[in-house]
């Protein structure tokens, strides 16, 4: 059997270090062996994705491969309990996208255990406007409420125009939380303010180069998506008990700060692995995401394209240059 053809996003290595993505046609049969073959309906453009197609072997180890760590769609066939073809799953994390074919093709094949059922109140579309950014954003906000009620302070969400800082930034505004937003694009205020963000910083002021090892006390906690010099500031700006979330480091991966914050104001610092989270606290923050946590107008924080408008798409992410969530409908 040669399976059902579909449409993919096909990134190959067509000389040394040099990578070309088409959209080409492939075949079920084509994709490797897995509990569960999901007829995917959306997914979202994200960092990572881009890094994969442009051929970063940090993500991806073996081309030819098709990108995509999000995938929504309607489950076609089961070899799985509690898994049945018709049912609405989400598909994010674990290998998806990297070194498994994911979400930029109209079919994946994957384990059960990467399976999350739709929650009821949640459609497709809107699962892939939260996406891996959504759910990262989510895990943030588990630890955030968890220590730190609204009227403990302001919140400083860094990255504030990319998918996990926009959608933080909303759904924090949502509860009702005073939220300050770290930026570098000065154009996004309008943007950022319609997210509920009661000030903006620039990525300049929200960057202390200074070397004291602490500074005046001012966020209750912070949801961090860059790392470097800017979660360093943070940290050191964090009042006494605050949490601070890291899950990025665009900016770097280093992080030159002293132990102060920690042993003089009991400051919290929590990474965030969205790719490895267990299956029940995943389960608990897609319901969170699908209920509580909804922003209003969460449609406005993203852009839909089709397939063939992928690839534009991803040069714009890799310059900086997307703001929001960038939803890709599968069928369009």
């Amino acid at each position: 059997m040669n399976g059902k053809q579909f449409k993919a996003m096909w990134v190959e290595e067509v000389e040394k270090n040099r990578f070309q993505r088409t959209i080409t046609e492939r075949r079920t049969s084509d994709l490797p062996d897995g509990d569960v073959l999901v007829r995917v309906r959306y997914s979202s453009l994200n960092y990572k994705d881009a890094l994969s197609a442009t051929g970063n072997r940090g993500v991806t180890r073996k081309f030819p491969h098709t990108p995509g760590i999000d995938a929504a769609g309607v489950v076609e066939e089961s070899q799985a309990d509690g898994i049945s073809p018709g049912d609405e799953v989400i598909v994010t994390s674990y290998d998806l996208g990297m070194n498994t074919p994911g979400g930029f093709g109209q079919y994946i094949r994957v384990p059960a255990g990467w399976i999350v059922p739709l929650p009821e109140a949640l459609a497709l579309k809107d699962s892939m406007i939260y996406g891996t950014a959504g759910f990262t954003a989510g895990l943030s906000l588990l630890y955030l409420t968890h220590t730190t009620p609204p009227e403990r302070g302001e919140i400083l969400v860094t990255g504030a125009t990319g998918g996990v800082g926009s959608l933080a930034a909303a759904m924090l505004a949502k509860l009702g939380y005073t939220v300050a937003a770290a930026t570098g694009k000065a154009e996004a205020a309008d943007f950022l303010k319609a997210l509920g963000v009661r000030e903006i910083l620039t990525r300049e002021a929200a960057m202390d180069t200074s070397g004291k090892p602490l500074l005046k006390g001012r966020w209750a906690g912070v949801v961090d998506t860059v790392g470097g010099e800017i979660l360093a500031t943070a940290i050191k700006s964090t009042d006494l008990g605050g949490t601070v979330t890291c899950c990025g480091n665009v900016a770097s991966p280093e992080l030159p700060i002293t132990v102060f914050p920690f042993i003089l104001r009991g400051v919290k610092l929590i990474g965030i692995d969205s790719q490895n989270c267990p299956m029940d606290t995943r389960r608990r923050v897609w319901e969170k995401l699908a209920t509580v946590w909804r922003p209003d107008g969460l449609d406005r924080l993203a852009r839909e394209i089709p397939l063939a408008d992928l690839d534009e798409n991803i040069d714009r992410i890799l310059k900086g240059g997307q703001t929001g969530r960038v939803v890709v409908n599968l069928d369009a």
